[in-house]
């Protein structure tokens, strides 16, 4: 193995910005809380991302607000080097449960490993980004984000996330599922329900059958595959016919066939329905398309080194049984890492008020350094290895050199 650096300047690089994520400790610390205690749902984080950019710049780095053409979006720069590695920044809550994903975690590592190595851009050769990504949990802030460009000449792209005990430390052959959010809209007849029922088409009906239809088939659907729906909208009162009824769901598979599969056989579920009522039925996407995650081999490597020398049990990766993220569709253009990050204690699932309370403890927020530090130390190894450094150096070139082409 080549490097850019001497071993004893990757070495002293790693530990430079250990002391780097210690010194700014607790200024991280102090945000990390913050967004935990003002938690703010998709496309609506405008504290959020304005208390991370003003720390981001206090840390060195140039501010763009609005990045994408997204008010809550941002994208925070130091260094020019040849080599541009962006660190994902996280930031939404979930409604009513607050930061239930840990996504307060989330930005918390990639701002403290990004400041962290901020002093060392131009020893290290790169361009650092850390790129405010809005509403992962529903909106795809970051398809959204790679559709406008704010991915261009991005070389590798890191993040981590938190989950509960027990899930390995190695994201080698991990992955998350294709997820595909949609709204059903039935339209009926509206009519006097007891003067005169049979002249109405029930809307409510159809949505009715369409939950039994898909609960039947989930018994035929295989273990890893999911379909999640619930009725937005049924009536408006008890003495007339509904002749609008909403249902939203999502269909999630771990590779695009299977999820395309099983959105066809839902989808009949839905049309079952409105024949067997009369209704009319239209669907359609509320939201881009969530890609599978594909972890990169090398990127994962250095991530692993990094955690087995914090003395973490790295023996084995997880396959998720179920989860998706937006990361996905960066992941698939351009080398990536996301691994998961174990809190120890953790046995209450994320998405719940348990998890919520688990993100704002001191075992998570070690956690959250100790995941700073291991993304901090993957970028100081990718960016001194001489043949990864080439390979994602070329990959940002190819791919930009793809999307010219297509834009023309």
């Amino acid at each position: 193995m080549t490097t850019k650096n001497p071993a004893g300047s990757g070495s002293r690089l790693k530990s430079d910005t250990s002391t780097g994520v210690s010194d700014w400790q607790d200024r991280v610390l102090e945000l990390a809380r913050a967004l935990h205690a003002r938690p703010e749902i998709a496309f609506q984080e405008t504290e959020s991302a304005a208390a991370i950019s003003e720390l981001l710049t206090e840390g060195g780095f140039t501010i763009e607000r609005g990045t994408g053409g997204l008010p809550t979006a941002f994208t925070a720069t130091a260094g020019s080097g040849e080599l541009t590695v962006a660190l994902c920044v996280e930031y939404d809550a979930l409604p009513e449960v607050g930061h239930a994903c840990g996504h307060n975690l989330i930005a918390g590592a990639s701002v403290a490993a990004a400041l962290a190595l901020a002093p060392y851009v131009d020893e290290l050769g790169i361009t650092l980004k850390a790129i405010g990504t809005p509403a992962e949990e529903h909106g795809g802030g970051k398809a959204l984000l790679l559709e406008a460009g704010a991915f261009d000449g991005v070389g590798l792209a890191l993040m981590v996330h938190p989950v509960q005990d027990g899930v390995g430390y190695n994201p080698a052959g991990s992955t998350a599922q294709a997820v595909g959010r949609y709204r059903a809209v039935f339209r009926g007849r509206a009519a006097h329900a007891a003067a005169a029922p049979h002249q109405g088409v029930n809307a409510a009906d159809a949505a009715t059958l369409s939950q039994v239809a898909v609960g039947l088939l989930r018994q035929q659907l295989p273990g890893d595959q999911r379909v999640a729906l619930f009725v937005s909208e049924g009536g408006v009162a008890t003495n007339i016919i509904p002749e609008r009824a909403v249902v939203d769901f999502e269909c999630r598979a771990f590779t695009l066939p299977e999820y395309e599969a099983l959105l066809e056989r839902v989808r009949r579920c839905f049309e079952g329905a409105a024949l067997a009522t009369g209704a009319e039925l239209t669907v359609e996407a509320t939201e881009p398309l969530y890609e599978p995650l594909v972890q990169d081999d090398a990127l994962a490597g250095f991530w692993t080194s990094a955690m087995a020398a914090f003395g973490r049990d790295v023996t084995s990766g997880d396959r998720l049984a179920g989860g998706s993220t937006d990361m996905g569709n960066v992941s698939q253009v351009i080398p990536s890492l996301h691994p998961w990050l174990s809190i120890p204690g953790a046995d209450a699932p994320i998405h719940s008020h348990a998890f919520a309370a688990v993100a704002d403890t001191s075992q998570a927020y070690d956690m959250m350094f100790e995941a700073a530090r291991a993304l901090a130390w993957t970028v100081v190894d990718a960016a001194g290895h001489d043949e990864h450094r080439a390979r994602f150096i070329a990959a940002a070139y190819h791919r930009d050199v793809r999307r010219e082409a297509v834009a023309r």
